[in-house]
């Protein structure tokens, strides 16, 4: 008997599926090629067609097993041909009229499993690991925000800070931490960055994001893909230009200790369709040059982890941010500022990205106690390498 798929990320519910299949007689297995899973899934395979080939082989229940040499969602006929099963099995979600038809002209018998966890096991999918198991990172912007579009540089030149964030939580859409950037990277890689120069990355990342097919006449700024593709905490430097001139970064542990003891978000509402936070701009040179001073003040006081200097220079930041661009408070933002602004420990507060919603950031006097007595509280892990 014989059945067909990816068993990509290999799990416990593809176990007990070839163990219930091989009911049936000596188990066969197709399994799909990379080149068919870039061009029927429009992703790269975690594991390699080799590598995923060794596995399968290994499980017990399963006789034998191939790369099937076909391609799309059929592309086990190949492999079905040369072997002639008897039977061919598939589970509930791979049940479709075309597989029925195809078993029917060869006079295959076609059995359709339902999904069902090994006793005391919980229920497996691929597709609900690849929603919990996706190790991309998002980014946080300390300071300087704006400063990556060359109609704020033009101004004045300066510094833009960010630091590349685990994804420890949930990572809500359109709430400032980057996941347009972040979903376009995912349909590269799936679940993680490769292992290359980050900086390299970042700009790989940024003209992918930003390429000549783009017709909506905007261009994402380049603190996006450096914050999530450079670990640690970053700064680079623009002036007048959309990609930095330099980029400087601090891997130093004891700074990166530091600063997540004083970081956490709170959620609030996803920036709403149709908001415009440029509605309204300001952009005058004098308060470009407060951004820029800001994030400079911002990056020392980090670097001396000094507390009450990080905090003043964060609200001195968001403040310049918010003159140049108002629209960033509205709808519920000033009422989440005003509630949290008050509460004791919090020390500063800004929104991340272009605001509008999505998360307030604080940084506070002990992020672990702060978080531990505010249950909506996040807590913040910088991503080290």
């Amino acid at each position: 008997m014989f059945v067909s798929g990816c068993y990509d990320l290999l799990h416990s519910g593809h176990v007990e599926f070839f163990r219930q299949a091989a009911q049936y007689g000596d188990l066969y297995v197709g399994i799909g090629s990379d080149s068919t899973i870039l061009h029927y899934k429009h992703h790269r395979t975690v594991y390699p067609e080799r590598e995923r080939l060794f596995m399968v082989r290994a499980i017990r229940y399963v006789k034998d097993a191939f790369i099937n040499d076909g391609d799309g969602i059929m592309d086990f006929v190949n492999t079905v041909d040369r072997l002639r099963p008897d039977v061919f099995v598939v589970n509930a979600d791979g049940d479709s009229e075309t597989k029925r038809r195809f078993c029917l002209e060869r006079g295959i018998e076609y059995v359709v499993l339902e999904r069902e966890p090994h006793e005391g096991l919980t229920a497996r999918s691929s597709t609900g690991l690849k929603a919990t198991t996706c190790c991309i990172p998002t980014r946080l912007d300390l300071a300087g925000t704006w400063i990556d579009q060359p109609y704020v540089s033009c101004k004045c030149p300066g510094w833009a800070l960010t630091v590349s964030l685990e994804p420890t939580f949930p990572i809500r859409e359109r709430c400032g931490l980057s996941t347009s950037t972040r979903n376009l990277i995912r349909k590269i890689w799936p679940y993680r960055l490769p292992d290359m120069d980050p900086e390299t990355l970042a700009r790989l990342v940024f003209c992918f994001e930003n390429g000549p097919e783009r017709d909506d006449g905007i261009v994402s700024g380049a603190q996006d893909s450096i914050g999530i593709c450079v670990p640690g905490l970053c700064r680079h430097w623009y002036d007048n230009g959309y990609w930095p001139a330099k980029i400087e970064t601090c891997s130093d542990g004891r700074v990166l200790d530091w600063l997540e003891s004083h970081l956490c978000m709170i959620p609030m509402e996803p920036r709403q369709p149709g908001c415009s936070v440029i509605e309204g701009r300001e952009i005058t040179m004098s308060k470009v040059q407060a951004l820029a001073a800001a994030a400079s003040d911002c990056w020392d006081a980090i670097m001396a982890m000094d507390l009450e200097a990080f905090a003043r220079a964060y609200r001195e930041s968001f403040n310049a941010q918010t003159a140049m661009f108002p629209a960033m408070i509205q709808g519920c933002v000033q009422d989440y500022i005003d509630t949290w602004s008050a509460v004791p420990g919090v020390l500063a507060w800004k929104m991340p990205g272009a605001g509008g919603g999505g998360y307030l950031a604080l940084v506070v006097s002990d992020s672990v106690r702060f978080c531990a007595a505010h249950n909506e509280a996040i807590y913040l892990t910088i991503r080290r390498i």
